[in-house]
């Protein structure tokens, strides 16, 4: 066998096992996604790199806190991150800084969010009950975010993952970042 039909096989080699292993840990197991937009400001900028894992929630129900990445109910082929504030069944009442949340049989909280920012016109009062697998999710930039607020609940099925990574800039990689 000659070099270059030697070179040739080998690089088909190498592209098929790349494939085998690149294309089922994509669908399956972690993205890549780019955060577009202001919304998550100041926990996350325009432009920066995250990688999300979508394995955590075929196992695990998603929590109150998480930041995730899904698919815009009202058009999904579009990517949006939000953190997660209201879990199904509960009474989400949103009140321009101030969140409050119900949870059948459990009692009423008032949720601490130093990560949110609140420079701008707010929405003022907005009550809703969250049904099974729906979602009450909000922007950290409450000002600048399209969310609940805006298109209502998030079905479960919509959620792609957890923001796990931040990998760009690199000056601010981090583990579970914004939690």
């Amino acid at each position: 066998m000659t070099f270059l039909k030697f070179l040739f096989r080998e690089i088909l080699v190498f592209l098929f096992l790349a494939t085998l292993i690149v294309i089922p840990f994509r669908l399956f197991i972690a993205q890549p996604f780019v955060v577009q937009g202001a919304s998550m400001e100041p926990t996350y900028m325009d432009s920066e790199y995250l990688i999300i894992d979508q394995l955590t929630y075929k196992f695990n129900e998603p929590k109150r806190g998480d930041v995730i990445t899904f698919r815009y109910p009202k058009d999904p082929s579009v990517f949006f991150i939000k953190r997660i504030v209201g879990l199904p069944g509960e009474t989400v009442v949103v009140d321009d800084e101030t969140v409050t949340i119900t949870t059948p049989g459990v009692g009423t909280i008032q949720l601490v969010e130093p990560y949110a920012k609140f420079d701008g016109p707010l929405f003022g009062r907005q009550s809703l009950t969250l049904g099974v697998d729906e979602y009450y999710v909000l922007g950290d930039n409450r000002p600048r975010s399209a969310d609940s607020r805006v298109w209502g609940v998030l079905p479960k099925e919509n959620i792609m993952g957890r923001a796990f990574l931040r990998l760009l800039p690199i000056t601010n990689i981090d583990y579970l970042p914004g939690i």
